[in-house]
């Protein structure tokens, strides 16, 4: 009987095998090589399972093969652990049972064909499109995009913003004393170096005559002067400024309101959230439930403007700041003026910002770098920056300004202060880098305004405070400050490609070109690693140790034992004629099952 007859014989015994053997890549009928026929056996023997009709296991008699030492037993059904310790299966045997596409018709054992070029050919194609395509994507990552998200909330109550104003005439003509006039007459452009009133022509009679008198310094003896003191004590005094103040309905007082200097001068916030007092709330949106003010910016103590300095106004009225609690009033620079003879509306929508720190954004997430401020905001950063950058160049610091650095004189001022804060705000843009903080609360603003008064109200006003209604018309605004609605906008970066995205996207790539996934490349790294630690294996490395271990169970026969010994040689003198039941396979006494069938 043939090897092709005693092939078909096993195989129609068990069909479960005649449809493994159409998967298996080995074919043993077509090796001429016995030796290759006992590798195929046992791959066999390891793939698909026991041959039917043979015994599993065939001791080996000292007779056969020729030259075996007679304690040698040959064991198919090998432990996982000597084999593993073996060889490691062929690169052809792998492809055909790993989950990467294509490699199995690449890696077969056909003869090279057009067929498995074109497959080769096809796989690297579809590497290349995923190499490109997965370096496309880390690139966008490292791009670190963001997207910004806008959302409007309701809200059952919010909290009320802190309100700044300031006159825009920084200090009362009333006020100002023969001292005063000495030391800062030069700074406020009433006088000019040689203590002399510089244009008369222009001058009110009633201010001159008594600018006249206080210039007179004849027998004069100076006293100390304190820039701190004249700001406090010239300034406009909430107390005559307030003519009416009501929030929500209710009455307010100027005790409600924290005295706070800007560079303005003497200015006063409303619900300042400070000095133990709590932050006022409101429920309601629209008129009436806010803050509306009636204020009387006193034009008859305006300095008189002979000069242009930084003390000098040339408008009238006041400028108003809506911030958070948690931020300084930057007026200069923030606010927004309001006009005397109009009632000015002020509609608020609060906003919450929220941006993301470097790198998908710019925004400082630390807050504790200031030695002014406990929370970190940029006009925070900006009076922190102007007030170090003043004490470097002038010694000394505005009245504005924290810290504990003496305050400028009025020469100061004039000299170095003044110029050199105008120079930083409007052209050194390196030396105050304020970055944005990841939270900011501010606060959106529609202005409106109407005449005040009419003329049905002027005669009222006027006998009310006891004014003309020249006057009435020249000095008087009312404010109205609300939420226009009980809501507030959210601002939000958000990252818009994280790392879950970028290992989404190579996944699906991977699927898409090669059919690959995470698994599948572990199974490349464990083939490898098997490779690897065979090649240091036959180097001598770990042979040692495998005998010492099979030194109790025998010694176990590998493949190049099979070769060396070459058992299907003996066989080779067996009667070509002699036949076999279709069920049974040949059998030598002398020899295992297994080698008969594998010869």
């Amino acid at each position: 009987m043939t090897i092709q007859g005693l092939e078909m014989t096993v195989l129609n015994s068990h069909p479960r095998l005649c449809k493994e053997r159409r998967e298996l890549p080995w074919r043993l009928s077509t090796n001429p090589k016995p030796e290759r026929r006992w590798e195929e056996a046992l791959l066999w023997q390891r793939e698909v399972g026991p041959i039917p009709g043979t015994r599993v296991a065939a001791a080996l008699t000292p007779e056969w093969p020729p030259g075996l030492p007679a304690r040698t037993m040959m064991d198919l059904k090998v432990d996982e652990e000597e084999v593993d310790s073996g060889q490691p299966v062929s690169i052809q045997a792998f492809a055909s049972s790993s989950t990467l596409h294509g490699i199995s018709h690449i890696f077969s054992y056909e003869r090279l064909s057009l067929k498995r070029v074109v497959w080769a050919l096809c796989f690297m194609g579809s590497l290349a499109l995923l190499a490109l395509v997965c370096t496309n994507r880390i690139q966008y990552y490292f791009l670190y995009p963001h997207v910004t998200k806008l959302d409007e909330v309701a809200a059952t109550r919010l909290t009320f913003p802190a309100v700044t104003f300031c006159n825009l005439n920084e200090f009362r003509f009333s006020r100002v004393t023969k001292n005063d006039l000495y030391h800062a007459g030069e700074l406020l452009a009433l006088l000019n170096n040689r203590y002399e009133i510089p244009d008369t022509q222009t001058a009110d009679e009633k201010q001159l005559e008594i600018l006249q008198d206080k210039a007179n310094f004849r027998n004069f003896k100076p006293k100390p002067f304190n820039m701190l003191e004249f700001y406090d004590r010239a300034g406009h005094d909430i107390r005559e400024m307030l003519l009416s103040c009501f929030f929500r309905g209710e009455q307010c007082s100027p005790e409600d309101f924290k005295v706070v200097f800007t560079r303005y001068g003497k200015c006063y916030t409303f619900n300042a959230g400070q000095d133990g007092k709590p932050r006022l709330i409101t429920m309601k949106g629209g008129t009436g439930n806010g803050l509306e003010i009636m204020l009387d910016i006193q034009q008859d103590e305006y300095l008189p403007v002979w000069g242009e300095t930084d003390e000098t106004s040339f408008e009238a009225g006041i400028k108003v700041q809506i911030h958070s609690q948690d931020e300084p009033p930057l007026i200069d620079q923030l606010g927004f003026g309001v006009a005397p003879g109009f009632q000015t509306f002020v509609s608020c929508q609060e906003q919450r910002l929220i941006y993301l720190p470097p790198p998908w954004g710019d925004c400082k997430a630390t807050t504790g770098d200031s030695e002014f401020y406990d929370t970190y905001s940029i006009t925070a950063c900006r009076i922190d920056c102007e007030t170090r950058y003043l004490v470097e160049n002038c010694n000394c610091r505005m009245v504005h300004m924290p810290g504990d650095a003496p305050y400028c004189t009025p020469e100061q001022y004039k000299e170095c202060a003044d110029p050199a804060l105008d120079f930083l705000v409007e052209k050194d843009n390196e030396y105050c880098v304020c970055e944005m903080p990841c939270n900011v609360t501010r606060y959106g603003k529609e202005l409106s305004m109407v005449k005040i008064p009419s003329k049905a109200s002027a005669k009222y006003l006027a006998k009310k405070y006891n004014k003309s209604e020249q006057y009435i018309g020249e000095n008087i605004l009312v404010l109205d400050i609300f939420f226009e609605a009980l809501n507030y906008e959210t601002i939000e970066q958000k990252k818009a490609y994280e790392v879950a995205g970028l290992l989404g996207d190579i996944g699906g790539q991977m699927g898409l070109f090669i059919g690959a996934s995470i698994l599948t490349v572990l199974e490349l790294f464990d083939y490898a690693y098997e490779v690897i630690k065979h090649r240091l294996c036959r180097r001598g490395k770990c042979r040692k140790n495998h005998k010492r271990n099979n030194t109790d169970k025998g010694v176990a026969l590998s493949m190049d034992d099979v070769k060396r010994h070459n058992p299907c040689e003996s066989l080779r003198g067996h009667p070509a004629g002699m036949t076999y039941a279709a069920n049974i396979l040949p059998h030598h006494p002398a020899r295992g099952t297994f080698e008969d069938f594998t010869c």
